[in-house]
């Protein structure tokens, strides 16, 4: 991986796409997937003849309803494609695992031209499971439980948010992080989604509002935590020589990090600095540091994995992303460190990690609208919430 990003057989982000946005869009998961995916391969100045490689997050099956999105045989026969590779799976580098599988593709040659894709209906899917428990009878079967759940489930913890949540609190015992501290990020996230047209809460969020609502787990309330939606995003990831014939600027994959540390388990993490192996990775692979970095768009399916990915990166030190975060101007559009730039996913919604890629591109490309952030050169995206995390530093081409 070391030569992902370098010379004419490294990769770059030839084309980026995405589909409508929204809370609750209630349309076919392949229709959005499809908008996103020729919108990508047109900005690539290619045709889906050119497509030879196909990558996906997670690219089938899951017990979550709206959370797989289409499977690869879908896409790739709605599209009529032409493959010489394809790979689906969620246990290299998290949501990015896609772009590091095709990154990997077109550096040895396995394909020259890999759509990458991420579609979600999440949004739509709550809603109908709401619509269908109202209509059924409760039923008196116990559940079920196998696997590791077995011995958390009994105790209470049956989701993210209270595996989470201990170390929230844990951190907040060492280190002294405050609730306003961690609130900087839901407020910072709605100022930027209103400069977003297709975020999904673009309305003001106060400081009043974020203490005032309701826990999740404590310490984590309604707005530490993301917003389900409907969406699709699709990128073509390219050998690097066909930067110059681009419908669009494209962006090269400067480095990326995908290791993990001796534990995987979220209740086994022996700390809360769970992308520090992937971020160590990312950097021992780029001349590049922490204070080069344009724009950051963090994993943010929970306020404290945004606070953990500054650490684990280098953008203050541990324990000191309390007093980082502290009144929100270093995180802010005109910040020394502009974050999450469009809403992230607790504003503009939970697009699984690769809306946060999306955006960096954009960025980069200068073509963010109200939102960009001027000269941006080199952005940072971080991805996943364990068992698995990635990042990857993305530049201009130069």
């Amino acid at each position: 991986m070391d030569d992902i990003g370098r010379g004419p057989e490294g990769a770059v982000i030839s084309g980026i796409g995405q589909s409508d946005v929204g809370r609750r869009l209630f349309r076919p998961a392949l229709g959005l997937t499809l908008d996103a995916a020729l919108t990508a391969i047109e900005d690539a100045g290619l045709t889906r003849d050119d497509i030879d490689g196909l990558a996906a997050y997670p690219g089938s099956g899951s017990a979550a309803p709206g959370f797989a999105g289409p499977s690869l045989l879908e896409v790739h026969d709605a599209l009529r494609l032409q493959l010489s590779w394809y790979a689906a799976g969620v246990e290299v580098a998290a949501q990015l695992g896609p772009v590091v599988h095709a990154a990997m593709a077109v550096t040895t040659g396995l394909a020259r031209h890999v759509l990458v894709y991420r579609t979600v209906t999440e949004g739509s899917a709550r809603a109908r499971a709401k619509e269908a428990q109202a209509e059924r009878a409760p039923s008196s079967r116990p559940a079920t439980v196998e696997g590791p759940m077995q011995w958390l489930a009994p105790y209470g913890i049956t989701g993210a948010p209270q595996w989470y949540a201990f170390y929230v609190r844990r951190y907040m015992h060492e280190f002294g992080l405050q609730r306003e501290q961690l609130a900087q990020l839901a407020i910072s996230a709605r100022t930027k989604a209103a400069r977003n047209p297709k975020a999904v809460y673009r309305e003001p969020l106060t400081l009043e509002e974020y203490l005032g609502s309701r826990m999740i787990s404590d310490p984590l309330c309604l707005y530490d935590c993301d917003v389900p939606c409907d969406g699709s995003t699709a990128f073509v990831v390219s050998r690097a020589d066909h930067a110059p014939d681009t419908a669009s600027p494209a962006i090269a994959i400067e480095a990326v990090g995908a290791g993990a540390g001796p534990r995987m388990y979220r209740d086994q993490l022996p700390d809360a600095w769970f992308g520090a192996s992937a971020a160590a990775q990312m950097w021992a692979r780029t001349d590049l540091g922490p204070g080069d970095v344009d724009v950051a768009e963090l994993y943010d399916g929970f306020t404290f994995l945004t606070l953990s990915w500054l650490e684990s990166l280098g953008f203050c030190g541990r324990g000191e992303a309390g007093a980082f975060l502290e009144g929100g101007e270093r995180i802010a559009l005109d910040g020394e460190l502009p974050l999450n730039t469009n809403g992230g996913q607790l504003a503009a919604g939970r697009l699984h990690g690769l809306g946060l890629l999306h955006e960096a591109c954009v960025q980069l490309r200068g073509t963010a609208g109200d939102r960009q952030v001027p000269g941006a050169e080199v952005a940072v995206v971080a991805n996943g919430g364990l068992p698995n995390m990635g990042c990857v530093l993305l530049t201009r081409v130069r």
